[in-house]
């Protein structure tokens, strides 16, 4: 029986994606390496002993150096740093110095409040600044409504200038302590979630929208789109189907690198609002010196925001395939 021949024109497409593949994947794998090492060289640089620190400088010797053998502290430092890499392998980020739980207990625990706020708040984002942006992209292009566009700017330059906290702050203040009509702090019912949700939202649509406008209005002036529009096509179709995928192309590689600021923006607005999610809890183990549990938080951070860098490449690519040929 004859064999089909294999298309070489398909082997030649899937290339530019499996080099893209595996550039992204090893690019990710050496950050996730340089971010553990990282993480577990923090204990190893703090002045002092942690343990001492941790129980307090009345503790007794023979509870710090039972303490220091339980975290085999007392191990050459490559020792430890092989226990630590084995035992991320099985999800042991080690044990709190504080609680005496495992570090990956307390973070299982926590780390759920915490994409609740987070998930929603980017969603709010995208949801917010793409329409936004696409449509003071066209109500100013060519220089109409300068009104328009003047007030656009300068809303959207203040909003993104002023700090998650102080938004978080802002909030309280005018809709819970002055207005009542949400919790001022604590989880407790879908109300809890509104005020947390709008101060880690509110900035970064405000700078997505504005980049998002930015490339639109260069997309607009492009020589493609006037010829769709000598076409006569609709114009939801020229705006939609032609236009807003290539301004997102360019709006994403920046829109990306300011998305992952809000992982940093969760740990001042958890505290702000009492949430109990990671940011409270990384704030709390620092002034407790609990530095495993710093430890484990800190590497939880790190990974998010690398996987968000590495969705972001996904979502260019998908996007806009012709950048996995540029790279290869």
């Amino acid at each position: 029986m004859a064999v089909a021949p294999v298309s070489r024109a398909g082997v030649r497409g899937a290339g530019p994606w499996l080099s893209f593949a595996r550039r992204r994947l090893g690019r990710f794998l050496v950050s996730l390496w340089v971010l553990v090492t990282t993480a577990f060289l923090m204990i190893q640089l703090v002045p002092g002993d942690p343990v001492r620190a941790s129980l307090g400088l009345t503790a007794p010797v023979e509870l710090v150096e039972a303490r220091r053998e339980a975290l085999g502290l007392n191990d050459p430092v490559w020792v430890r740093y092989g226990h630590y890499l084995g035992g991320l392998f099985t999800g042991d980020f080690g044990t709190s110095m504080g609680s005496g739980q495992p570090v990956s207990q307390v973070i299982g625990d926590r780390l759920p409040a915490t994409l609740e706020l987070a998930l929603p708040a980017f969603a709010v984002v995208v949801v917010l600044s793409v329409p936004l942006g696409v449509l003071f992209a066209v109500l100013t292009r060519g220089g109409r409504r300068r009104g328009g566009e003047l007030a656009f700017t300068s809303v959207s330059v203040f909003l993104a200038a002023v700090p998650e906290f102080l938004v978080a702050v802002g909030l309280v203040a005018l809709l819970s302590v002055r207005l009542g009509w949400f919790p001022v702090a604590g989880s407790d019912g879908a109300g809890s979630y509104v005020l947390p949700v709008a101060a880690l939202a509110i900035g970064p649509a405000a700078v997505l929208a504005r980049i998002v406008r930015v490339e639109m209005l260069a997309v607009l002036g492009d020589d493609y789109i006037r010829t769709a529009r000598a076409k006569r096509l609709p114009g939801r179709l020229v705006y939609v189907r032609h236009a807003l995928p290539n301004a997102l192309t360019a709006a994403l590689t920046m829109g990306g690198l300011m998305l992952t600021s809000m992982v940093a923006g969760t740990v001042l607005v958890e505290n702000v609002f009492a949430w109990p999610g990671l940011g409270s809890t990384i704030v709390q183990s620092i002034l407790q010196k609990d530095y495993p549990l710093v430890q484990g938080v800190v590497l939880v951070y790190g990974v998010g925001v690398l996987l968000v860098n590495l969705l972001v490449d996904v979502l260019l690519a998908l996007l806009d395939p012709r950048s996995t040929i540029r790279e290869s």
